[in-house]
C-alpha cells in the first residue's frame, strides 16, 4: 500500500509530503506536516539565511527521538530543479552539497525529515572565500543563557568599536550566535584567525565570563567562544532552523533590543510563524553591508600566542600548536594514551 501523502504549493512548485501525520516532536505532538508548513511560513527568512550556500542536512526520518543522519551530500536522485554545489573538505575530497535557491528546496528537504539546516559561510559562486563571520557563544556546564547573553553584549561592544554590525539569534538551545556579513576577500584561515582575535578580546574584557580554551578541562564555568566554527567544513544551524529536540525549539533571529530580556524557550515551531507574520525577518538588513575583517587580523598578527587548535578530525594545519589536551601533555611520554 502506498504511503499517505499530501501536496503543498510552494511558489511555482508542488511539494509532496509523505506520511504527513507522522509525529516528529513528541513533547508537543508536532508532525512532519507541521515541520514542512513551518518552513514554508518562514520561507523568506529561512531563504535569506541559506540562499546559494552549500548546506548540510540534519535528518531524523523517525522523529527527533531517534539518531540523526548528518548528510553532507545530496543524493544523486533528486528533482532536476534542485541545485547542488561542489565543496572541498579539509582532507581535499569533494562532494556535491545542497545549494538552496528557493523556498521549495527547503520544503522538499523538510519532507526528507530534515529538522535543521547547516549552511557554509560561503556562496556557491565562490566557496573558498567566506562572506560571514560567525560568533558562537556556547555555555559550558555551570553556565546558561544569561551568561551567553552577557557575553553577546560584550561582542556587540567590540563590533561597535570596529564599526561592524552583528546580527544575533538564539541557537535553539542555551547559546547565542552572532553573524557578521564580511567582504569576500579573505580565506577560511584568515576568517578563522579574525574569529580567534575577537574571541580573545571578549575573554580579555570579561575573563570571569568567557573563555577561548579549546580543551574542555580548561574552560571552567564560563561560556566558550567557539572560534573553530569558522574553519572550513564547520557549520552551525541557520536562522529559522528547527532544532532536534522534543519541544521543537527554533534558532530565532532577534534584535539587540529584544536580546536584553528574550527567553529562548519562547521560540518554537508554533510560536515563530505568528512572530514572523507580524515582524517579518528582523535580520532583513544583514546583506545591506559587508565589513572588512582587517582590524581583527591586525589584532591576531600582534598576538604572540598565534594560532589555536583545530578540531580533531582536521589534518595538522600550518602554524597550529600541538594538538593534545593539557592533562595528557603533562604525562610522561610513555604514559600518554593514543587519541
Amino acid at each position: 500500500m502506498a504511503s499517505p501523502f499530501i501536496e503543498l504549493n510552494v511558489g511555482d512548485r508542488v511539494i509532496k509530503v509523505t506520511n504527513p501525520d507522522k509525529i516528529y516532536f513528541p513533547e508537543i505532538g508536532a508532525t512532519k506536516r507541521d515541520l514542512v508548513e513551518y518552513y514554508i511560513s518562514v520561507g523568506d527568512g529561512a531563504l535569506r539565511a541559506l540562499k546559494d550556500r552549500p548546506t548540510y542536512l540534519k535528518r531524523h526520518p523517525d522523529g527527533v527521538a531517534t539518531e540523526a543522519i548528518y548528510q553532507k551530500r545530496m543524493p544523486p536522485k533528486h528533482p532536476e530543479w534542485l541545485r547542488t554545489v561542489t565543496i572541498r573538505f579539509p582532507s581535499g575530497r569533494t562532494a556535491d552539497a545542497l545549494r538552496v535557491t528557493e523556498v521549495a528546496a527547503i520544503a522538499y528537504c523538510a519532507n526528507l525529515a530534515t529538522i535543521d539546516f547547516h549552511p557554509w559561510p560561503t556562496r556557491a559562486d565562490d566557496v573558498e572565500h567566506p562572506d560571514e563571520l560567525r560568533i558562537d557563544i556556547d555555555p559550558q556546564p555551570g553556565t546558561g543563557f544569561e551568561d551567553a547573553r552577557a557575553a553577546a553584549f560584550v561582542v556587540r561592544e567590540i563590533l561597535d568599536e570596529l564599526g561592524m554590525r552583528g546580527f544575533p539569534k538564539t541557537s535553539g538551545s542555551r547559546g547565542i550566535h552572532i553573524n557578521v556579513r564580511i567582504a569576500r576577500d579573505r580565506s577560511f584561515t584568515e576568517v578563522r584567525q579574525s574569529a580567534i582575535a575577537l574571541a580573545r578580546e571578549v575573554e580579555r574584557r570579561r575573563p570571569d565570563l568567557a573563555t577561548t580554551a579549546w580543551w574542555k578541562e580548561e574552560r571552567g564555568e564560563k561560556v566558550f567562544i567557539d572560534y573553530n566554527q569558522n574553519a572550513r567544513d564547520r557549520t552551525i544551524a541557520s536562522a529559522y532552523s528547527v532544532r532536534a529536540k522534543p519541544h521543537a525549539p527554533v534558532s530565532t533571529p532577534v534584535t539587540w533590543e529584544e536580546l536584553t530580556d528574550v527567553d529562548p524557550r519562547d521560540f518554537d515551531i508554533r510560536t515563530v510563524p505568528p512572530r514572523f507574520a507580524a515582524l517579518g525577518d528582523v535580520h532583513r538588513e544583514i546583506d545591506d553591508r559587508a565589513f572588512t575583517i582587517e582590524p581583527l587580523l591586525e589584532w591576531y598578527a600582534k598576538d604572540e600566542r598565534g594560532d589555536m587548535p583545530y578540531p580533531p578530525n582536521y589534518p595538522k594545519m600550518p602554524g597550529e600548536p600541538k594538538r593534545v589536551q593539557p592533562s595528557k601533555a603533562r604525562q610522561p611520554a610513555g604514559e600518554i594514551e593514543a587519541g
